[in-house]
């Protein structure tokens, strides 16, 4: 097709319908084609409309069209500039649809939803206030939220239905609670009663609608609209509309949003709107597309060994996975095989996530090991991650997982890592937990069950655990059947298979949030690159400290060990008769516990759980002399401690920027680098003062000897026999007498003018050439 012109299919009669997402489609009705240019005026356009479809009166209809990729708004066609705006929209399609529509009553035609409703495919306000038409797609969005019962999602579908309901509706709220679990919000009309609560269902798997008022009391014809547009909403409705158009103006959009939406912006909310969306459109695609390989090939170039990929997706969306050599090197020779699954909200870079899988080093510590950016949280990104985890693990041992089980992670653990085992993060096990707790319940029996709960977990023992799931059920019966449901062999010690050595939690998420600035957004490269220098830094940090440890375990588990000797020292040791070998050992105290030496076991599982000797088996090492630092797990030793920090993580000079960037001057700086994002301070930006050293000041100069820096009244020079008097004798001009002004000046007249002078005659014609011009001076 040449340049300038389309191929348009004129789509007279018919009807829309419009499915639950909001996407409209056309059936029914006859169609012709037509050849539509971009230098026709509108004019031009309906006399070519109105002989294609016989000789059609036009002013009696309607001209509209879809958007490419975007079938959930009809854009009206009634000027020169919309007829060209079409042309460019589509310069790069095959065919493109208009819609003819009749008018009914000076309206277009009715759009069928797809359940059952009719939506008006114009605004219920059918002027602006300066008359001209104006259509509304939002009408739709009328029964968005039905009643008490109505289920979502999650708290983010429900605000967003809220602000849909509220643009249909035309009224302002306001958030009265706003948090993960319930949501309330309520109008800000005056003396408005209308309410709405919503939170987590009973089953806790859904947000339910749990309160809502019948009606509002306030006029939403004063309510001013543009309110309602958030920089975020704005972005997300025009995100479509930008991608196909990069060179939508502020201005049309403001209108369009005035005629799609009923909403009044001002030009500088549209361009923060579309700042957003150009954002999340090019930006992270663009970095994807270009900088980001180049980063990866940085990252293994300065750290051998490294595992760096990015794969780019539909929708301008990609994983970047990365895995240091020192990080993957310290989980495989000195970390425990316990791998935490987690995701980070890096503030306030918001559009990203982070996954990230974390161990803990022989102190207790958090250690990264790898983590992917990805824009979502969902099932395909967790089972890209983990297979990418796979691949960069060299050892073949097996890891225990730990997660909140979320996202699909319950099925996808087991699937890339078979022998593996998956339990619960006790954290987000006990926050269930809380939820689940009766309203009416005090808050010492609420803490009394949380009390419960942790003992459950914690118990080393079937019968242990029995006993606190059976106190539970004496409080609540649906509480402990939830707990059962939960499945405790992925929680409870007592149950579990795998191996955590004491730690149930991990709080990545605080550490990596501490790492990121809070005003400024980052992009992808910066993110990862200050993610890479906080661990360069913390693993030289514990480096260093592990030098000067003496000890043959680390502080912390020295610790752990005075503290169960010290419980140790009351207990009875028996050896028993019947293990030839000496190895068993009956350790008596408020209970009866046998210790083998031999397998590293006794009868509390305690050993066992944590990988540290327990109080029976420290009582034995008190018996029989046994050195206890000899049956510690080796992950808690100084040895394993200092391999897991053995390696470093090298700096990647010019992180941003790539190397031909930086020698080639063909290749702009701008198509690589990602600056960082500044949020606008509150308040008038102050002005920047003069930078000192290119500030010209005007240099000095006295009149009386010409020279520079001083001035006449400071200059100590005379010139051709001139006298200074000091400054303290200096001849006063503003006296009533000249008489007077010399004797005050001079107590001496005679005297000083000797002195001054050769000849007083010289001196007092210098000084005053005439006594008359000076009193003249004083009584002007």
């Amino acid at each position: 097709m040449g340049k300038g012109q389309i191929v348009a299919v004129l789509q007279l009669g018919g009807e829309f319908t419009t499915d639950a997402d909001g996407n409209m489609s056309h059936s029914g009705g006859e169609a012709h084609a037509m050849l539509v240019k971009s230098d026709w005026t509108f004019s031009a356009f309906k006399q070519e409309i109105s002989s294609t479809l016989n000789n059609l009166k036009v002013d009696q209809f309607l001209f509209k069209y879809f958007l490419p990729r975007n079938n959930r708004t009809l854009i009206s066609i009634s000027n020169d500039k919309d007829l060209r705006r079409m042309v460019e929209f589509h310069a790069e399609s095959e065919t493109t649809y208009i819609y003819v529509i009749k008018k009914v009553d000076n309206r277009p035609l009715n759009i069928v939803a797809d359940w059952g409703t009719t939506v008006d495919a114009t605004a219920d306000v059918p002027t602006t206030p300066d008359g001209s038409k104006r259509q509304k797609v939002c009408a739709a969005w009328k029964d968005v939220i039905t009643g008490v019962g109505q289920v979502f999602e999650g708290p983010k579908d429900f605000r967003d239905a809220l602000h849909k309901y509220a643009i249909a509706h035309k009224f302002h709220y306001r958030f009265i609670k706003n948090d993960a679990s319930r949501v309330t919000a309520e109008c800000t009309g005056e003396d408005c009663p209308w309410r709405i609560h919503a939170s987590k269902s009973t089953a806790k798997k859904d947000f339910m609608i749990k309160k809502i008022s019948e009606s509002h009391t306030c006029e939403s014809e004063t309510v001013k609209s543009h309110r309602l547009a958030s920089q975020r909403w704005v972005a997300s409705v025009i995100k479509e509309k930008l991608r196909d158009s990069p060179n939508y103006r502020p201005r049309d959009i403001a209108n369009d949003l005035q005629q799609e939406y009923g909403l009044c912006l001002n030009y500088s909310q549209a361009w923060r709107g579309r700042t957003i969306a150009q954002r999340e459109l090019y930006s992270s695609h663009e970095e994807a597309c270009i900088q980001l390989p180049l980063f990866c090939e940085r990252i293994k170039d300065t750290n051998p060994g490294s595992v760096a990929t990015v794969v780019t997706m539909e929708d301008s969306k990609f994983c970047f996975f990365v895995a240091f050599s020192a990080s993957l090197h310290g989980f495989e020779h000195g970390c425990r095989p316990l791998l935490f699954l987690d995701v980070v909200s890096p503030k306030p870079n918001k559009q990203w996530k982070l996954l990230t899988a974390s161990s803990f080093d022989g102190e207790g510590d958090v250690f990264p090991v790898a983590f992917t950016v990805v824009d979502a949280e969902n099932h395909g990104n967790w089972h890209w991650f983990l297979e990418q985890l796979k691949s960069s693990l060299s050892t073949s041992r097996a890891i225990t997982f730990i997660s909140n089980g979320e996202d699909g992670l319950w099925d996808e653990v087991p699937l890339v890592f078979p022998d593996s085992h998956h339990g619960y993060c006790i954290d987000f096990l006990i926050e269930e937990f809380k939820m689940q707790l009766e309203d009416a319940w005090t808050e010492e029996v609420r803490d009394s069950m949380v009390d419960l709960l942790k003992k459950a977990i914690y118990s080393c023992t079937v019968d242990e655990f029995n006993q606190y799931m059976e106190q539970i059920k004496g409080e609540s019966e649906k509480l402990a059947e939830w707990l059962l449901e939960t499945k405790p062999e992925r929680w409870s010690d007592a149950h579990f298979k795998g191996s955590r050595y004491g730690q149930y939690s991990c709080n990545i998420s605080n550490t990596i949030v501490d790492w990121m600035p809070l005003r400024y957004e980052l992009s992808v490269v910066q993110l990862v690159d200050t993610i890479r220098c906080k661990l360069m830094e913390t693993m030289y940090t514990r480096r260093e400290s592990s030098n000067e440890w003496a000890g043959v375990v680390t502080p912390a588990a020295n610790q752990k060990l005075q503290e169960e000797l010290s419980k140790a020292q009351s207990l009875d040791v028996v050896p028993t008769e019947s293990d030839g070998e000496g190895n068993l050992f009956k350790v008596c105290g408020d209970s009866v516990n046998v210790v083998n030496m031999e397998t590293y076991d006794c009868t509390c599982r305690k050993w066992h759980v944590s990988g540290l000797p327990c109080t029976h088996a420290m009582a034995v090492f008190e018996r029989t002399g046994q050195y206890a630092y000899d049956y510690c797990v080796k992950y808690f030793t100084t040895e394993c401690y200092r391999l897991t920090y053995a390696m470093s993580i090298n700096p990647i000079p010019d992180a941003v920027l790539p190397p031909t960037a930086l020698t080639d001057p063909s290749q702009s700086p701008a198509t690589y680098a990602f600056p960082l994002r500044t949020r606008r301070r509150v308040g008038r930006p102050k002005e920047k003062p003069a930078d000192p050293r290119i500030t010209v000041k005007r240099g000095v100069r006295c009149s009386r000897c010409k020279g520079y820096g001083h001035n006449k009244a400071t200059c100590k020079i005379p010139i051709s026999g001139e006298a200074l008097p000091p400054a303290d004798l200096a001849l006063p001009v503003a006296l009533p007498s000249a008489d007077l002004a010399l004797s005050v000046a001079l107590p001496s007249p005679e005297l000083a003018l000797t002195e001054a002078l050769p000849s007083p005659e010289l001196a007092l014609t210098e000084a005053l050439p005439s006594p008359e011009p000076a009193l003249s001076d004083v009584h002007n």
